[in-house]
C-alpha cells in the first residue's frame, strides 16, 4: 500500500493533545478527511500547520495514531529504520532471557504493532487498518532483521473488531513451532506462541519475577499463577510455595513447568482465588509471602467500580493470611486502575484488615515494555511490594 493517503484536518483541542505529547487524535476531533481508512495521512491543525504523519482509521474511535512529528515520507526505508531503533533498546536482553517483547506499539512510536520474540519465532499483532494493511511488509522486514524460524500473527484479540478487522490467528512465515521452551533467567518455561494466552506468554512480569524472588521467603501462596512464573521464580528463596489458578489448562501448564525446573517444593491447584483466600481465613492459616497476580478486572470504564471491589477483596483477606513481617506482592494489570487509585485501594484494604503496611517498592511493567510520557495508555501494570510489619 503507498504511503500518500491523503490529509486530516483536526481542531485547536486535538492539535493540543498532539503537541502535548500524545499520539491519539480522537474521531471527533476531526474537522476534515480527505483519505481511506488504513492509510497513512498528513494532520494539520485548522490553520493549516502540518503536525506530522499519522495512521488513519475510519472505524476506530481513535481516528488518527500520530507516527512522526515531521512531514516526511513513511516508506518501507522509515519502517525499517523505526523498527531497527526499537530493536535496539532491547539489546543485552538476550543474555538474560529467551523472550521478550520487541515492539511496543505506542511505547516504541508503532502505534499498534506488537512483536515478541520467544526464542527463534516471533509473534506479531496488527491492531489498526494501517498496521494490519503493511502486515507483509513487517514480515519481510522481521525475516531479513532476524532470519526467524517462524512468525505467527496473533490477531485475536478483540480491540480489532473496532478498527472492523476481522480476529485471525496462523502462520505467517515458516512452519508451526507448537510448542517452544524458553529461559527467563535461568527459569524454564514452555509456551505455545500459536495457542496459548496473549502472544503465547505473559513477558510484562519478567522483571517483577526477579525482584520477588529478592522479598519472598517461608511458606508462599501464589494467586492467579497462571504458567506458574511467580511460583517458579520464588520457590528458591522459600519453604514452599502454592500456586493457585481457576484454569484447569493453566494449572497443567505450571505443573509442567514446575517439572521442567525440577521444583520440588511448589504445588499447584484449581482454585477460584476469592473462595481459597476466604477459606484460608477461616482456617487461620498464615503465609510469610503472597502474591497477587490478577487478570484485568477493569476492562474498561464501566467495569471500574466493581474493578475496586474485587482488587480491595483479594488484598483485604492476603493482608489479614500474612504473618508479621511477611511481604505482598501486588499487581493490577488494569489501565483504568492508576497508580494513585491502587494506592488507595491498598491503603482501604490494609485499613479494614486492620494491618500496618510498608511500601518496600513501587514497580511497573518490563523495560521492554517502554512508558511513553505524553501517552499515560501505555502504562497499564503497576506492582506494590508491601511489608506487613504489624
Amino acid at each position: 500500500m503507498s504511503e500518500e493517503g491523503g490529509r486530516v484536518v483536526i481542531s485547536a483541542r486535538g492539535a493540543a493533545h498532539i503537541r502535548a505529547g500524545h499520539l491519539w487524535v480522537y474521531r471527533s476531533e476531526l474537522r476534515q478527511v480527505e483519505a481511506v481508512g488504513g492509510s497513512i495521512v498528513r494532520v494539520a491543525d485548522a490553520r493549516g500547520r502540518i503536525l506530522g504523519r499519522a495512521l488513519y482509521s475510519d472505524r476506530s474511535e481513535i481516528a488518527l495514531r500520530l507516527l512522526t512529528a515531521r512531514d516526511e515520507r513513511v516508506d518501507r526505508d522509515w519502517w525499517q529504520q523505526r523498527l531497527r531503533v526499537a530493536f535496539e533498546r532491547r539489546a543485552g536482553l538476550d543474555g538474560a532471557c529467551e523472550a521478550y517483547r520487541l515492539v511496543y506499539a505506542e511505547g516504541d512510536l508503532l502505534p499498534s504493532l506488537i512483536v515478541d520474540r520467544y526464542r527463534d519465532v516471533l509473534v506479531i499483532q496488527t491492531l489498526a487498518q494501517a498496521t494490519d494493511a503493511r502486515k507483509d511488509l513487517f514480515v519481510e522486514l522481521l525475516v531479513e532483521a532476524f532470519a526467524p524460524r517462524a512468525i505467527i500473527e496473533r490477531n485475536d484479540v478483540r480491540v480489532r473488531e473496532l478498527e472492523g478487522l476481522e480476529m485471525r490467528a496462523g502462520m505467517l512465515y515458516g512452519a508451526d513451532p507448537g510448542e517452544v521452551e524458553i529461559i527467563q533467567h535461568g527459569t524454564r518455561y514452555r509456551v505455545l506462541p500459536l495457542g496459548g494466552q496473549k502472544t503465547g506468554a505473559f513477558l510484562d512480569q519478567r522483571e517483577n519475577h526477579l525482584a520477588a524472588r529478592r522479598y519472598a521467603r517461608g511458606r508462599a501462596l501464589d494467586c492467579f499463577t497462571f504458567n506458574g512464573a511467580f511460583a517458579l521464580n520464588i520457590a528458591p528463596a522459600c519453604d514452599n510455595v502454592l500456586g493457585l489458578d481457576i484454569s484447569e489448562e493453566a494449572v497443567l501448564g505450571a505443573r509442567r513447568n514446575a517439572e521442567l525446573n525440577g521444583a520440588r517444593n511448589v504445588e499447584f491447584r484449581v482454585a477460584n482465588v476469592f473462595d481459597a483466600l476466604r477459606e484460608f481465613e477461616t482456617r487461620g492459616e498464615r503465609f510469610d509471602t503472597i502474591v497477587l497476580d490478577p487478570p484485568a478486572f477493569a476492562k474498561n470504564r464501566a467495569s471500574l467500580a466493581s474493578a475496586v471491589r474485587g482488587y480491595k477483596e483479594i488484598n483485604l483477606r492476603a493482608l489479614k493470611l500474612l504473618a508479621t513481617g511477611g511481604t505482598l506482592i501486588t499487581c493490577t494489570c488494569s489501565y483504568h486502575v492508576d497508580e494513585s487509585l491502587f494506592g488507595e485501594i491498598v491503603a482501604d484494604a490494609a485499613a479494614d484488615a486492620r494491618r500496618r503496611v510498608q511500601i518496600a517498592e513501587r514497580r511497573m511493567q518490563s523495560s521492554d515494555h517502554p512508558v511513553l510520557v505524553g501517552v499515560p495508555e501505555t502504562l497499564y501494570l503497576k506492582c506494590l511490594v508491601l511489608r506487613v510489619i504489624d
